[in-house]
């Protein structure tokens, strides 16, 4: 049943073995849990109904008490969790409490993706509030202080070296004397 091909090429494909289907297959599927071979409509472990289905397949319980993750291949969740318990591994106290943003009312998980860290106080916040003015930054108040207090005070330092400079200030900075105008002079040529 499981052998194929033709009369003028019998190795060539095989059967498929769904009772249902025995069709001709050249590219067959050899199914890794019953090794049966299959065509391409009934190579899923659900197309063929696999006995074998789950004696491979890997997959991870979360525990609700302390978050852990425990392997449970090919056995029932219920009874790897309740070994799990029993254990004396399982502590609820010991669940791991994900980090957040700091900024009141932000609910906002913190995560490798989704964080920044603020260059002027270090907190690291999540990125809708990644700007000083959006969190409570601990630089701020010293920023904030400079930008408006002394806001004029760079103007009044750069006056000052422009009249050491010997500009005299901002009134007489485009006014500088200039020597007697007289037109630009046109070079000759003079032939030989």
């Amino acid at each position: 049943m499981g052998g194929g091909g033709t009369e003028a090429f019998p190795d060539l494909g095989m059967h498929c073995q769904n009772p249902d289907c025995h069709l001709l297959d050249f590219l067959p599927f050899t199914c890794d849990g019953c090794r049966k071979v299959f065509c391409a409509e009934h190579r899923s472990y659900g197309s063929h109904e696999c006995p074998e289905s789950d004696r491979r397949s890997r997959r991870v319980v979360v525990c609700g008490a302390c978050s852990a993750a425990i392997e449970a291949t090919g056995e029932d969740e219920g009874a790897v969790l309740e070994r799990h318990v029993k254990s004396g591994v399982c502590d609820p106290g010991r669940k791991e409490k994900k980090p957040g943003c700091p900024v009141r009312r932000c609910r906002e998980v913190l995560t490798f993706s989704n964080a920044s860290t603020c260059k002027a106080c270090g907190l690291r916040v999540c990125l809708r509030h990644r700007f000083p003015a959006d969190h409570a930054c601990g630089a701020r108040p010293a920023a904030a202080a400079a930008a408006a207090g002394g806001g004029g005070r760079w103007n009044e330092k750069f006056m000052a070296a422009l009249a050491l400079r010997g500009g005299g200030g901002a009134k007489e900075c485009g006014k500088k004397e200039r020597g007697p105008s007289s037109p630009p002079s046109t070079p000759t040529i003079k032939a030989c």
